[in-house]
């Protein structure tokens, strides 16, 4: 009689392969898709539930910020180079573009530290609580949006037709977001100020980012803002919407596809260890 010997290994995702796991991971978002839409209500609503002016808040800082900086351009405390539309319009329309990147990545890296209650008690979708999260910085961005058409119909412009393919647009910086956001939440999750840090990053890097201000033409600046690729990100909308035109197409190509890339590699590494998330919050 042969006697069977059968051995138990520790479960290797790996070892199944890229392709089913990706497959994994697209059955997983469509699967947990109702719990995901779900958590986004909950935070959201949750934000302005006890607000006296509520999601009028979302215009009103966008407002209050871009007005500090026209007052210094027109006082001429600050140049902002050489601009053909309205200056209002350039700003708003940049720092909504910044806000989806900035705000949505510091609410990804803290949703799971903020879920941490949740995680403990119920086997919930880690990946649905990150996406989530995003969920608000988009809402905000909408509203925005929507804020500069009715600069438009102020000032008496006209928009180019790329406004219409804003949410194809803005996709590849939305990948990068979320795929940045994955990573920044499981090491905040180990390191509590990573979230903080992050904040303070982001503020500092907006002045090296050409948000508000038109991209230089020479010097360090110019040289560092041709390898920011949220600079081709921010700007090739910006410019589609405003002039019809763009002359980034190739830089915007590229940083396209390396946010797809960070995307897919940021997601597959969420996947593979967010299994040992919990016992670190």
């Amino acid at each position: 009689m042969v006697e069977m010997t059968r051995t138990y290994e520790p479960d290797n995702s790996l070892r199944k392969g890229y392709p089913c796991l990706l497959r994994e991971i697209l059955e997983e978002f469509v699967k947990n898709r109702w719990l995901t839409y779900q958590l986004f209500r909950r935070d959201f609503l949750s934000i302005y539930k006890q607000s006296l002016i509520g999601l009028f808040w979302v215009v009103v800082l966008p407002i209050f910020s871009v007005s500090i900086f026209v007052a210094l351009r027109y006082s001429g405390v600050l140049r902002v180079g050489d601009i053909d539309v309205p200056y209002a319009i350039f700003a708003v329309l940049g720092m909504a573009f910044w806000q989806l990147f900035s705000t949505g990545l510091v609410a990804c890296s803290q949703s799971l530290v903020d879920a941490g209650p949740m995680i403990l008690k119920i086997n919930v979708s880690k990946k649905s609580i990150v996406i989530a999260s995003m969920g608000k910085s988009i809402v905000v961005f909408l509203v925005q949006i929507l804020l500069v058409c009715v600069l438009f119909l102020g000032y008496g412009v006209t928009p180019g037709l790329a406004i219409f393919l804003v949410p194809m647009l803005v996709l590849p910086l939305m990948l990068l977001t979320a795929g940045l956001g994955f990573i920044f939440s499981l090491l905040n999750g180990i390191l509590r100020d990573i979230a903080n840090m992050l904040s303070i990053f982001l503020t500092f890097f907006m002045f090296l980012t050409p948000v508000l201000y038109a991209r230089p033409r020479v010097g360090l600046l110019a040289t560092v803002t041709a390898f920011n690729p949220l600079y081709y990100l921010i700007s090739v909308p910006r410019d589609l919407i405003l002039r019809g035109a763009t002359l980034e197409w190739l830089g915007f190509l590229s940083a396209s596809c390396g946010c797809l890339v960070v995307f897919i590699i940021c997601l597959v590494t969420f996947h593979l260890t967010e299994t040992r998330v919990t016992e670190r919050i």
